[in-house]
């Protein structure tokens, strides 16, 4: 679904984002950036939860929280490729849970310090260059040999995945609810996130019916547009356009309201 975001227009509204001095109309403006780029969350989520019975909407949940983080540090000066650093926020975001809340296996302590190590110069690199590096771009970075760099790297990903592979299968009798380890994570910005459903009540009520529909079955029932098309009793086509005209509707009542 990631491939139907325009990253084009997502920059340009980040670019607006950056110049808003009320609070209200840029918290607005953050929640329609996010709503338009949930599907880019929700690909890496499922990426990361391998199986049918991971908690896929608790961890596109932390994923979000990177998405947010994304839209509040980039900087359309250094680059325009926001994919890529939204990308790399989330997955972090993601990891970092999984990896404190369930430590599985043990990597020597050398390794987990250089992978520590390697995260911190990957972020710092992304902002200079506003891409993920490769591992030689890394390893330069670092004067580390590329292996390395790779070991610390390979050890980070064995990790994720086995703790969620583990998190899957508990003792026959002894199945453990994933919901229940996440609801007392300490993100201060996890209920608020869930309160509000990254929704933009007061804007949406404003546009017609029928496009409100579409951008609440698409982003908040997560349906596709196939899905919608048939529901509606429209094609696809106008699924997509009706789609593309209710988010600059909102943006434009978002930037209606900041003018005043």
């Amino acid at each position: 679904m990631a491939e139907l975001i325009n990253f084009e227009q997502v920059i340009d509204w980040l670019e607006e984002y950056r110049k808003i001095n009320s609070n209200k109309s840029k918290e607005q403006l953050q929640n329609l950036i996010a709503i338009t780029c949930m599907p880019l969350v929700k690909k890496v989520a499922r990426t990361l939860a391998r199986r049918s019975t991971d908690p896929v909407e608790d961890i596109i949940q932390v994923g979000s929280l990177g998405l947010i983080k994304a839209i509040r540090l980039y900087n359309p000066e250094i680059s325009r490729n926001f994919k890529s650093y939204a990308t790399y926020l989330i997955t972090g975001e993601i990891r970092h849970y999984l990896r404190d809340k369930a430590s599985m296996i043990k990597a020597p302590r050398a390794i987990q310090e250089l992978a520590y190590r390697v995260h911190k110069m990957t972020l710092e690199m992304i902002e200079e260059m506003g891409e993920k590096p490769t591992d030689s771009q890394i390893a330069s970075k670092m004067e580390l040999p590329v292996d390395k760099v790779k070991e610390a790297i390979d050890a980070d990903r064995r990790k994720t995945i086995i703790s969620l592979d583990q998190l899957t299968f508990q003792d026959d009798d002894d199945f453990s609810n994933w919901g229940d380890k996440i609801a007392d994570v300490n993100y201060e910005n996890m209920q608020s996130l869930r309160e509000d459903r990254i929704m933009l009540t007061e804007s949406l009520e404003n546009i017609e019916p029928e496009l409100k529909q579409i951008v609440e079955l698409t982003y908040f029932k997560d349906m596709s547009q196939i899905e919608i098309a048939n529901r509606l009793g429209i094609s696809q086509m106008q699924v997509s356009r009706k789609l593309k005209k209710a988010l600059n509707l909102l943006y434009d009542i978002i930037k209606e309201k900041q003018a005043v």
